[in-house]
């Protein structure tokens, strides 16, 4: 619930369900809104962290504390809209200063409908974060904020994120095709579970023609397409809900379709190679995240969005009913499992985003060892 008025010196409250709150100013709409509260610690590529549908229903904690001095752009957004359900900054940029720069990210926000709060110590908010986990959350602005346990029991009777089954709500209806950048070579069904615009332009710079299916589509609609390659996008929410994905997945390795995944589609092939999934304390976000690719030994500095992660044993292959699969990349700071591949079928996939958008180069190889597996089907 949000109205449109800019709240620049409007009251503001964040309350988190354990009971503790942060006092700032309104920056967006003012209103109310609910969510789980999450930080992202880039620094840069707000724009674009807005824009990323594995966000929806997630209230976003800044830690970088200067948000909004690039204003927004007509090019740098992810998607069609804002997904985040609420953010969270230390200190807004009074005035935007870019050249590609259109609007302040305080009208963009208001304009869309997202509340907001600024002025907030994102700094102790992160680290109780970090220590208790990630919670749901609630901002408040423009009403009486006095009554904090009135305002806490709204934010305990708003829906978890474990258990969520999100990712039809931020994909695309109808399917939509993304041409090949010159020369096509190959055609790959992309299924969006919340896609990120970026995702296909990546492989149309290869000479890949994206048909890009919504969440529902079924393998008659894969196929249909004449595909080269499968590809499973990132999204929101539990990954233990997905079961259409899952028997999707399992059908094209049944096949023996080259299959790459990202974020939510690793999520996906660990589930639909038998493993199981958890939920992390507080997740990984943001773009300077450090992985080690395990078959080659190199680290590389990625960007991240999520919250859940694969159980798959990090020691040796483990025997799944499509043959043989290990764990491909780990995270340097935690161990959690960052990718996956099958060794005896030409499927793979990362929990990370290669597409970049924002985020470090380092993970562009993976476009390229997928394009490899599609040239080794038609060989």
């Amino acid at each position: 619930m949000t109205t449109s008025t800019r709240g620049a010196q409007t009251p503001a409250v964040l309350v988190l369900e354990d009971g503790r709150s942060f006092r700032g100013r309104a920056y967006g709409a003012v209103g109310e809104t609910f969510g789980e509260a999450v930080f992202s610690t880039g620094m840069t590529g707000y724009q674009e962290t807005l824009t990323d549908p594995s966000y929806h229903r997630q209230v976003v904690v800044m830690t970088a504390p200067h948000i909004g001095n690039t204003g927004v752009n007509d090019e740098d957004p992810e998607s069609g809209r804002i997904w985040v359900s609420g953010y969270v900054v230390r200190d807004p940029a009074r005035t935007p200063s870019n050249w590609r720069s259109r609007r302040s990210l305080d009208d963009e926000l208001t304009a869309q409908g997202v509340v907001g709060i600024s002025g907030v110590d994102t700094r102790a908010l992160t680290r109780h974060l970090r220590e208790r986990g990630a919670m749901r959350v609630g901002i408040f602005s423009g009403e009486a904020l006095a009554d904090e346990a009135a305002l806490l029991a709204k934010v305990r009777a708003a829906p978890q994120m474990k258990g969520a089954d999100l990712s039809a709500e931020v994909a695309t209806q109808e399917t939509y095709v993304v041409p090949a950048i010159g020369t096509k070579r190959f055609t790959v069904a992309a299924i969006d579970l919340g896609i990120k615009g970026m995702t296909p332009h990546r492989m149309a710079e290869r000479g890949i023609e994206v048909h890009v299916l919504p969440a529902t589509a079924t393998v008659e609609d894969i196929y249909a397409v004449n595909p080269d390659g499968v590809f499973f996008s990132n999204g929101p929410g539990d990954p233990a809900t997905a079961d259409h994905p899952v028997s999707l997945m399992r059908a094209v390795l049944e096949r023996s379709t080259p299959l790459f995944g990202i974020c939510f589609g690793n999520q996906i092939l660990g589930r639909a190679l038998g493993f199981g999934t958890f939920k992390l304390k507080y997740g990984h976000r943001g773009i300077n995240q450090p992985v080690q690719d395990r078959t080659t030994g190199k680290v590389e500095v990625t960007a991240h969005n999520h919250g859940f992660a694969v159980d798959a044993p990090l020691d040796a292959p483990s025997d799944t009913p499509y043959g043989r699969a290990e764990v491909s990349h780990v995270c340097l700071n935690d161990n959690v499992v960052e990718g996956l591949r099958l060794l005896d079928r030409p499927a793979f996939s990362v929990q990370y985003h290669p597409e970049a958008a924002a985020g470090p180069h380092d993970a562009g190889y993976l476009f390229d060892r997928f394009v490899t597996l599609l040239e080794g089907q038609r060989a």
